[in-house]
């Protein structure tokens, strides 16, 4: 079974490095957004197995994605991507469903490392 990916941040070139990356471990990226809206949006369209998701974007941000992301879906499988380390807004994060917590920039292996923990390639 191909893992499939939805990619969110507002910058292209990150969501070019976490695409890239995560193609050459073998997921298949099931398609992109901008913002928190899109993400939503994309989420429910498209049913992918996660979602790498940036915090600080424009119009809606990574927090109202995941809100909107895991009414949806509650099992749905989350990694925050993103450069903001604040603690009380990680907490909101994680209490809302988020599987993990990555900074930007970030390192290939890390991002490929989590997104196998959270969605473990079929044997």
């Amino acid at each position: 079974m191909v893992r499939r990916l939805l990619v969110t941040d507002d910058a292209l070139i990150i969501r070019e490095l976490i695409k890239d990356a995560a193609m050459a471990a073998g997921w298949q990226i099931a398609g992109e957004a901008g913002n928190g809206q899109e993400a939503i949006e994309r989420y429910r369209d498209l049913g992918p197995d996660a979602v790498t998701l940036d915090l600080v974007m424009p119009e809606y941000g990574g927090l109202h994605a995941l809100r909107g992301i895991v009414d949806h879906d509650p099992d749905a499988k989350v990694l925050v991507v993103s450069a903001l380390e604040q603690t009380t807004v990680l907490k909101q994060a994680f209490t809302l469903g988020a599987f993990d917590f990555i900074v930007k920039p970030f390192d290939k292996k890390t991002l490929v490392q989590t997104l196998d923990q959270m969605v473990p390639a079929a044997v």
